[in-house]
Formats: structure tokens, C-alpha cells, sequence
């Protein structure tokens, strides 16, 4: 599409995320909450809505609830009671979810995200609230009929609603990996989204710019992948843009995204509220937060990525892609806690987690929880290069490898391996005779003025010092000779 065109309209985005929740049983009943189970194994009686079964509440859901409220500035709400959402679909075999309809558990709040210029955008929650999941229809494995799944119906969810402040694709995948960051760390869902843990819909209009009013919102679902849910949103704002151009009518509806073809498809007619014919569920008693009960689970919340980003950013002056870096995982920003507990060089803590402990962690397929080398080891590698005692080169090739499957210290290692820094001039300055008598070509170019060769010879010292040499002295001693020839 001709970016002239494109530059007319404004887009208007609002996503609907749905966590599911790690608790160890559904929302309503004592059915196993478990991926990858056999099918229909994970059921009973209250799951499959016979007649005469009564839902029980899951108490982990609301602490889960209020964790997630409390990270995104949210209002908890002290009275709730809980409704009936009335649908028919194959895989919902109550004939309607238990959901919040007018009393939800949280209101308001926000994130902050990047956006196309990578500068912050606080992104307006509407509403965060507690309701089952269905079961899952399977439609590609028999080829004449649908199969269902029931052992995801009642798996307790949290649906986050987000303001429509979202003004493009990306701010909608930086929003999506957002809120799979705050959930991981919060440790209330896993956040795959590949097992659909975590799903999202989008709400998608475009408008001319200066419009009075937004444009018609179609709502597109079945995005199995951040990224996915980019392309669909991408996909969608230009067939909505086409439409309008070529003055067709857009239809309020429900679409799906087929990944493989990268387009939307019509599913259905966007419901209104009302189809749902929403009514107080009548088998669970109104819920009641007391002031106490929330400040019990402020109490016990974890370091959250924003705070720690701010910390790094502010207050240890680590650069913003260091900082992303590690508050995107958890586990990563953790250990880099604990190291920070052991050294005040925190440059040089961040420079080794991103560098050689993220490489053997990438070679290896390994998640930081299983890395050999604790935080307080790490941190008295940094302190040999503080102190002069051997350099960073030795300590990342000769040192490190030998950290991963030693108890020694890096201390112990360097003096076993005799790896401390020469420092001593007349040993350097061996060194240095060395390196001249093996490559006068260079030595007749530096002299003639090809001053860049310092480089060069650094190599080779360091080379034949097998690394030991003091770089610093070593530079400077070495330009002396070569300037006095």
C-alpha cells in the first residue's frame, strides 16, 4: 500500500489478553489444571455441567487477581459478585461461562510500553477480571469432524482489557510481550503462548485523521504467537484501509487469523452484550476483599520488570538495551540481583551476563537455574579484573571455561594455571623486542607514519605473552619503543 494513503488514516487498536492461570486446580473445581493430559481426562461432573453440581471457588484465583492489579496500578474492587455469560459452542459444555460482568476484580491501572520511536507510552487498562476457560475444538485432526477437548473448560482465567490507545501493529506487540513479562514474573501464568496460556484478541478500526468518531471495530482472534498477533493486526489495518478507499462497507465481526497465509478470515458477526444475556451467577456468593487481604499479597509480591528497569537505568546507569535485556526474563534479572549483591562494578556484572553466561546459555539450551556458576563466583572473576590481576581476555577464555565445571575459585584457577597479569617492564619489554624482530615489514610502515599498527602489534604482544601482559603498560611501552626507532 502507498504510505501517502496509509498516512490518511488513523488506527485505533484495543487487546483483550486472556492468562491463564497457574493454579494447580480449575476455577471452580478440584479437576487437575494441566496442560498436555490426555484428552477429556482432566474432567468431572461439575465440568461437564450436570445437572445438580455446584461451582466452588478457587481462592488462588483472587490472590493471582490481585497480584496482577496491584503491578498494574489498578483499584481493587472490595465488592464483586459474579455472572453468567450464555453462549452455545460444542466446547462449553455448562452452556455458559462463569465470568465478572459489572463487578470486575480490578479497575483502571496501565503499562508502559515503547512505541514507534521507541520513547514510553502508558497504555490505559479498562479492567482486569476472573472467569473459566472453555474446552478447545480440534478441527485438523479427523478429516469429517470436529474433536473437543474438555480438559481446559474451567481452567481459571484472567482477562485484561486494554484501553484503545494503541496507534499501531508494534505498540500492540510491545503491549502483548508486556503483559507476558508482568505475568512470568508475577508467576500466575507461564505465558505460552504456543500452548495458548496466553491469548489474545484484537480490536481493530482505522478513521480518517481528524475524524470525530472511530471507524467500524472488527475483532481478530486465533494469534498463537506475539509476533502473529503483529502480522494480524498489520494484515487487518490494510484491509480495513482498502475497504474504505474502495467505499465498501466494513463489517463489525469476528475474524480469524490464518497464520500460514498471513490474512483474516470472516468468522462470524461480532456479538453485542446483550446476545450473551448476561445474569448474576446464582450458585457463587458475592466476593468481599478486605484492606488486609490486599496489603498480604502487596507484602509478598516480587521485584516487578519495571522497577528494575528504572533501577538499572537511573540509578546503576546501565544502558536501556542492558537494562531490557535483563529484566526480560525473570530468572535472568534475578541472578543479576544477586550478583550485584557481591560487586559494586555493575558495568562490568551486566557486560559478563550478557556476554559469556547468555552464550553458554544459548549454546547449551539451558535456562539460567540450571547455570554451574553461582553469582558470588562470577562476582570474584570481576574482582581478579579489578584488580589487575589478570586480564579480561584471560579471564573470559581461560578462566570462565574453567568455572563451569570447577569448585575452584577464579582465584584458586588463576593461580593454579599461573594466569596473573605481568605487570613486571623488563618481561614486557621482551615481549616487545620479540614482536618488533618478527615483523619489521610493520616496523618499516609504523615508522613511515602508519600510526594505526599500534593495534596490531597489541595483538601480537598479547599473543606471545599468551595474554598475561598488563594491556595498559603494555601499550604505552610499546609505542615508546616503536616511536624511539
Amino acid at each position: 500500500m502507498d504510505q501517502s494513503i496509509r498516512d490518511k488514516y488513523e488506527v485505533v487498536i484495543g487487546l483483550e489478553v486472556h492468562a491463564q492461570m497457574l493454579t494447580q486446580s480449575k476455577a471452580y473445581s478440584n479437576d487437575c489444571n494441566e496442560f498436555g493430559a490426555t484428552p477429556n481426562t482432566n474432567v468431572s461432573v461439575i465440568t461437564l455441567g450436570h445437572p445438580g453440581t455446584l461451582p466452588v471457588m478457587n481462592k488462588k484465583t483472587i490472590e493471582f487477581a490481585i497480584r496482577l492489579g496491584l503491578s498494574c496500578q489498578s483499584d481493587i474492587a472490595r465488592s464483586q459478585y459474579f455472572a453468567r455469560k450464555n453462549y452455545f459452542y460444542p466446547d462449553l459444555p455448562k452452556g455458559y461461562q462463569i465470568t465478572q460482568d459489572k463487578t470486575p476484580i480490578c479497575v483502571g491501572g496501565h503499562l508502559i510500553i515503547k512505541d514507534d520511536n521507541g520513547k514510553e507510552k502508558t497504555i490505559g487498562i479498562t479492567r482486569i477480571h476472573m472467569e473459566e476457560d472453555a474446552g478447545k475444538s480440534i478441527h485438523d485432526v479427523d478429516v469429517y469432524d470436529t474433536l473437543v477437548d474438555l480438559n481446559r473448560a474451567g481452567v481459571p482465567l484472567l482477562e485484561i482489557v486494554s484501553e484503545p490507545d494503541m496507534r499501531s501493529s508494534s505498540e500492540a506487540y510491545y503491549f502483548v510481550s508486556e503483559v507476558r513479562k508482568l505475568v512470568r514474573y508475577l508467576e500466575i501464568c507461564d505465558g505460552n503462548m504456543e500452548e495458548g496460556s496466553l491469548r489474545c484478541d484484537a480490536n481493530i478500526s482505522v478513521n480518517l485523521k481528524g475524524a470525530s468518531s472511530f471507524g467500524t471495530k472488527v475483532e481478530v482472534k486465533n494469534m498463537n504467537s506475539i509476533r502473529n498477533v503483529q502480522r494480524a493486526i498489520e494484515f487487518e489495518i490494510i484491509r480495513q484501509i482498502e475497504c474504505i478507499e474502495k467505499q465498501e462497507h466494513i463489517r463489525q465481526e469476528t475474524r480469524s487469523f490464518d497464520a500460514f497465509k498471513g490474512i483474516t478470515i470472516a468468522m462470524r458477526a461480532k456479538e453485542a452484550a446483550n446476545d450473551y444475556r448476561y445474569f448474576p451467577e446464582p450458585d457463587l456468593q458475592p466476593l468481599f476483599i478486605t484492606q488486609q487481604e490486599i496489603d498480604e499479597v502487596a507484602a509478598k509480591m516480587p521485584p516487578l520488570p519495571r522497577a528494575l528497569y528504572l533501577k538499572y537505568t537511573n540509578e546503576l546507569g546501565l544502558t536501556d538495551y542492558d537494562a531490557m535485556n535483563i529484566t526480560d526474563n525473570k530468572a535472568i534479572a534475578l541472578y543479576f540481583e544477586e550478583l550485584l549483591q557481591h560487586t559494586k562494578n555493575t558495568k562490568a556484572a551486566a557486560n559478563w551476563l550478557m556476554g559469556e553466561i547468555k552464550s553458554f546459555l544459548n549454546e547449551n539450551g539451558v535456562e539460567i537455574t540450571s547455570f554451574p556458576i553461582t553469582p558470588e563466583r562470577i562476582a570474584g572473576l570481576i574482582q581478579l579484573i579489578d584488580e589487575g590481576k589478570v586480564s579480561t581476555t584471560i579471564a573470559a577464555q581461560r578462566i570462565f571455561p574453567m568455572l563451569l565445571t570447577s569448585e575452584k575459585s577464579s582465584l584458586e584457577i588463576a593461580q593454579k594455571l599461573n594466569l596473573f597479569q605481568e605487570a613486571n617492564e623488563g618481561i614486557i619489554d621482551g615481549y616487545i623486542k620479540r614482536v618488533i624482530d618478527e615483523n619489521p615489514a610493520e616496523v618499516e610502515r609504523y615508522r613511515n607514519g602508519d600510526k594505526q599498527l599500534i593495534g596490531f602489534f597489541m595483538g601480537k604482544l598479547m599473543k606471545v605473552s599468551e595474554g598475561k601482559a598488563d594491556p595498559k603498560k603494555s601499550n604505552g611501552l610499546l609505542r615508546s619503543t616503536l616511536d624511539a626507532l
